[in-house]
């Protein structure tokens, strides 16, 4: 993948290290031979910015209309992306089958299904005001459903071509291989939007309890491969520049199963017993606060990692969009807690933590303009020296 720079993964395979395999030969201008599913994390990136806009403790109407502005920018870039992403297939279909057996691409397809999702999330909560709300459900509907199950299908096929297929050296664990992982957790997360919309009764609980199991799948998932990538980083050493970014997708699966668990609690009132109702929100409260925690103690860990890299000479790859979805989730989640505990400092932390958001946004977004216009961007892969 000519955008995303990484260290070898693989041993035997003759590509000399580069992500998107291919001839060498560089492709001409405007070319989609190496446009990898790592840009969907540009789509994730964007749209998180108008989601969590919408989580934030505002009344003011006055922020909605940048919200939606952000929204449409997302729903466009999905759907140019969507359609290049046709082409690439169609036209280098070879390249699209190196990137599947790719350990260190293939994890990337999650991120397909998390631009679905958080577009379709986007133009539920900022975007009905836009195209009206019947247009808005059923658009979110719609990308809800396919986003789930292009996340299954990616939660179940990328971790079984990694046992099948793929050549992984010993102490290469990436945090890039959370991403098809947290997929089925941003469903869950997502989820709880549509519950009010579906007929009282069996309908919405079974919507309800399988973002549950969404969440449960996602969650248990994410704690047997967090340690590989913890170890990995204490016996091998920070990890290479362009991919000292990805530090930050940890987050993602910690702000997003938050997002989670409080969504989940926030429209079960009215859905399930009334006995159940108040154990989802003392679940909530009871997970998301030190799972949070622990988010604040690695954004610190990966924040000092980054600024290591930067002194080293890290410079720009499209890695920098890692920045962006999971302090989203981090936001949204902050938000989450304070809408179930009423504590400022949840509403404070949020609003923090949405300004960081905003400005890894804007520089990455600039970056990658500058990138695309200049041709970089879509240039074939070079190997990275650890």
């Amino acid at each position: 993948m000519a955008t995303l720079a990484h260290a070898p993964s693989r041993t035997g395979t003759g590509t000399g290290g580069r992500t998107g395999g291919g001839t060498g030969t560089p492709a001409p201008k405007g070319s989609v031979r190496h446009l990898g599913p790592n840009w969907y994390a540009a789509v994730m990136g964007t749209a998180i910015v108008a989601n969590a806009g919408a989580a934030l403790p505002f009344t003011a109407a006055g922020p909605r209309p940048a919200y939606q502005a952000v929204w449409a920018l997302s729903a466009l870039m999905l759907l140019t992306l969507l359609a290049a992403r046709a082409v690439h297939w169609v036209r280098h279909g070879d390249q699209a089958r190196r990137h599947l057996l790719d350990p260190a691409v293939a994890p990337f397809y999650g991120c397909t299904a998390m631009a679905l999702l958080a577009v379709g999330g986007g133009t539920l909560a900022v975007g009905r005001e836009v195209i009206g709300a019947p247009a808005a459900l059923a658009a979110d509907a719609v990308l809800w459903s396919l986003g789930t199950l292009v996340g299954l299908a990616a939660a179940a096929a990328i971790p079984y071509l990694m046992v099948t297929r793929h050549r992984i050296d010993p102490g290469s664990a990436s945090p890039v291989w959370l991403l098809p992982l947290v997929a089925p957790m941003v469903s869950a997360a997502l989820g709880p939007a549509l519950v009010p919309y579906l007929p009282a009764g069996p309908w919405q609980r079974t919507l309800l309890f399988a973002c549950y199991a969404l969440f449960g799948m996602s969650l248990l998932a994410t704690l047997l491969v967090l340690p590989l990538v913890l170890s990995r980083l204490i016996h091998h050493g920070p990890l290479p520049l362009a991919l000292t970014p990805t530090l930050f997708l940890v987050l993602g699966p910690l702000g997003q199963s938050t997002t989670a668990v409080t969504n989940l609690a926030h429209v079960a009132p009215g859905v399930v017993d009334a006995s159940l109702a108040p154990a989802m929100g003392a679940f909530a409260v009871l997970y998301g606060v030190p799972v949070m925690g622990f988010a604040l103690l690695w954004l610190a860990l990966a924040t000092a990692m980054v600024v290591r890299a930067f002194r080293d000479g890290m410079g720009f790859a499209m890695t920098w969009w890692g920045f962006t979805f999971p302090l989203g989730t981090c936001v949204t989640g902050a938000a989450g807690l304070a809408r179930q505990t009423g504590l400022g400092a949840f509403d404070g932390l949020a609003v923090a933590l949405y300004a960081l958001l905003v400005t890894a946004v804007a520089v990455a977004f600039t970056r990658t303009a500058l990138g695309l216009a200049r041709g970089h961007l879509l240039a074939p892969p070079r190997p990275v020296t650890p």
